[in-house]
């Protein structure tokens, strides 16, 4: 298993990190569809480009957040392309990122930074 010192060593995670272990959250994804996934959820605000999405990617797999599944591709699938899955481990460290992240929140809000309209 794995500890919250582990996981806290993590913290705070680089935006494109989150955005990819959200985008990997319901089901394995290969790097295009994730680009995808990630430009859509935040409204074009953020675009991987492949060299970071794939620097992202291999240091993700180095820390145990995400694995790349051994697959049988399918007729339709092209041959070339690799598939992601979120681990437990990448799981639990983004759900810690978004604790994190709604605690800064509150923070804002409560100092008054939000202003009227937030």
């Amino acid at each position: 298993m794995y500890s919250q010192d582990e996981i806290d060593a993590l913290l705070p995670l680089p935006p494109a990190t989150f955005h990819i272990l959200v985008a990997l959250r319901e089901e394995e994804r290969h790097g295009y569809a994730i680009i995808q996934d990630v430009e859509s959820a935040t409204d074009g605000e953020l675009r991987l480009s492949a060299g970071t999405l794939y620097r992202s990617i291999a240091r993700m797999v180095e820390q145990g957040l995400i694995v790349e599944p051994a697959r049988k591709a399918s007729k339709s699938d092209d041959q070339r392309r690799r598939y992601y899955r979120i681990t437990p481990f990448g799981t639990a460290v983004a759900r810690a990122e978004l604790r994190r992240l709604t605690r800064l929140v509150r923070l804002g809000r409560a100092s008054g930074l939000a202003g009227e309209n937030a």
